[in-house]
């Protein structure tokens, strides 16, 4: 029976307080204590719902963000790719130039050098006017040039001999030998007949580079690549002499490119007219993240 009973309705509440002081603040408490016990779990029920709503409108909108950030990196990442081969065309560009400026060069001087080579100086006592005729050889020609007229008019003239005519005189021409110009020791060439070669070729050297050559950390860390252009001297020994930055990528990316140059083993020197000479070296470094 203690089931059936409505614990909140008035004739409960009456039954308890009965021949008691019902203006005693418990008696309106019971009373209402109904009606407080379904509007808090009104307000419950609503709390759990806009949790439920805050959750799946916050999770919506971190979704899209995350959705502009891909968006945005992988645009980022596109025009990197699309700038690092617009670099790459123009460098290539560049190197070629140079290499034509540097070929162009010694067929000037092969030419020079083949012209003065090829002069020819005779020394003034060396060379000796023919002989002037002598008044009696004029008289001799005269008088031919009569007989000959005379022939002509009277028919009178008698065999005649000519006078042999005056044997030519060799003129000697001497070849002086011109030697060829003393290069400046200390000078250092952009370009010579014989540029400096790496032991094993360019694809050697490109190897000791790759194999010697680390990636700065800040670099890396903020995403830095491409190519820097280093311009060293091939001395006459062979070793590597002044480096400098032509083209430069980070100070970082610079100094290590610089360090493994300067370590580079000694090269074949270049030379010019026979001689080993000075001469500058332009390389391209090439510094690439790995996916």
């Amino acid at each position: 029976m203690a089931n059936s009973v409505d614990l909140t309705s008035k004739e409960w509440c009456d039954l308890i307080f009965e021949g008691k002081n019902k203006d005693f603040g418990a008696y309106v408490m019971r009373q209402t204590s109904a009606k407080r016990h379904n509007v808090a779990f009104m307000w419950i029920i609503l709390g759990f719902i806009a949790c439920i709503a805050l959750y799946f409108g916050v999770s919506k909108y971190l979704d899209m963000k995350a959705e502009e950030a891909r968006e945005a990196l992988l645009k980022q990442q596109q025009e990197t790719i699309v700038n690092q081969m617009s670099e790459e065309e123009s460098e290539e560009e560049e190197v070629e130039d140079i290499k034509q400026e540097e070929q162009q060069e010694p067929e000037e001087v092969q030419e020079a050098q083949q012209q003065v080579t090829e002069l020819a100086i005779v020394p003034d006592e060396k060379v000796t006017q023919p002989p002037q005729l002598t008044t009696e050889t004029q008289k001799n020609e005269a008088d031919i040039s009569a007989q000959n007229v005379e022939g002509q008019l009277g028919g009178l003239v008698s065999d005649i001999k000519p006078q042999e005519a005056p044997k030519p005189v060799a003129v000697v021409e001497q070849k002086v030998q011109v030697e060829a110009p003393k290069v400046e020791e200390n000078k250092v060439f952009t370009s010579v007949e014989q540029m400096p070669q790496f032991p094993g070729g360019d694809a050697a050297l490109l190897k000791y580079i790759g194999s010697h050559l680390q990636y700065p950390p800040m670099a890396q860390e903020q995403g830095i690549q491409g190519k820097c252009i280093l311009q060293f001297v091939v001395t006459k020994t062979g070793s590597v002499g002044e480096v400098k930055v032509v083209r430069s990528l980070s100070p970082d990316c610079d100094n290590e490119a610089k360090r493994v140059v300067k370590g580079l083993p000694k090269f074949t020197p270049g030379k010019q007219n026979g001689q080993p000479v000075n001469v500058w070296y332009t390389l391209p470094v090439t510094f690439k993240l790995q996916n």
